[in-house]
């Protein structure tokens, strides 16, 4: 495999936190520490524009496919719901004074993990909460939806996993998965594995249809795990790191493949933060503490 670096974002002043896809396959979203959320266009590195700014830091964005209507998860300030196009907040709501840590779509709900611990249900059309799941004292910092099995998966700062039902709500099983804090979960492209990853710097593969039960635990990186990501295509995982490295790996055998870092390939120089593979030429980008956003051309 060959990594190219082809382009860097900057301009956010404070680390980047969270990307999105954005309408069209050459546009994305980042947002970070400084409160800006920025609409980037792959083909036009140079052209970054503000389309909202709150006055506090931002962990979690997600466009909502079918309004087009960006959810902005505010530090300590709730939701607020963005027209990327018209560039104006259509609507917003203090559901929490906790930290938005990720919010994941499902039919007419959204889905909150909140640092309180809590699980918030919104009604998507009504922008009314619909439920509040309450099961941990600690922080819940990722969301991983199965229409398949019907149910998510929630990772927590008390290193456990919950599965909830999708319909119900209801809490189904409970995995102690971790050593520490998980950061990032997210299903295999055919839903049959959930991959977890944290603090303890595993990457973990978990068998769905046989009740969760782990098939893989690799020591991935040197630091934290803050989130992977699975290609487009289904073919490769990413993971990245506090370390400042991302990794790519065979999405079915979970053999390493490469190593993205600094001193290879001009990488980042601080912790990095998120990834989105994208539709446009299966492009990787990576959002750092370095405040920029690197796009990787994998061949």
């Amino acid at each position: 495999m060959i990594v190219e670096k082809i382009d860097t974002f900057g301009g956010h002043r404070d680390p980047v936190y969270t990307l999105e896809c954005g309408l069209v396959s050459e546009q994305f979203f980042s947002a970070g520490g400084d409160g800006q959320v920025v609409q980037w266009n792959l083909d036009r590195p140079d052209l970054g524009t503000l389309i909202a700014s709150v006055p506090a830091s931002i962990y979690a964005l997600a466009l909502h496919p079918a309004s087009g209507l960006l959810w902005v998860g505010q530090n300590y300030e709730g939701i607020h719901l963005i027209d990327p196009v018209q560039k104006k907040e259509v609507a917003s709501a203090k559901l929490t004074s906790a930290a938005i840590f990720d919010i994941k779509f499902h039919n007419n709900d959204a889905f909150l993990a909140l640092s309180d611990g809590i699980v918030t249900v919104v009604a998507i059309d009504q922008f009314t909460v619909r439920k509040h799941l309450k099961a941990s004292e600690q922080s819940a910092r990722c969301i991983a939806i199965n229409p398949v099995e019907r149910e998510f998966a929630v990772g927590y700062s008390d290193n456990v996993v919950r599965i909830f039902d999708l319909v119900t709500y209801e809490l189904k099983q409970i995995i102690p998965a971790h050593g520490n804090s998980i950061f990032t979960i997210a299903y295999s492209p055919n839903f049959q594995h959930l991959l977890t990853a944290g603090r303890d710097a595993h990457l973990k593969v978990w068998d769905v249809e046989k009740k969760y039960t782990l098939q893989h635990d690799i020591v991935a990186h040197m630091f934290a795990i803050n989130h992977l990501s699975f290609s487009p295509d289904g073919r490769l995982l990413a993971t990245a790191s506090m370390d400042k490295s991302i990794k790519i790996w065979d999405a079915e055998t979970y053999r390493l493949v490469k190593v993205v870092d600094r001193a290879r390939h001009a990488g980042h120089s601080t912790s990095v933060n998120k990834i989105l593979w994208t539709d446009y030429h299966q492009l990787l980008l990576s959002a750092s503490d370095d405040r920029t956003i690197s796009v990787w051309k994998l061949t």
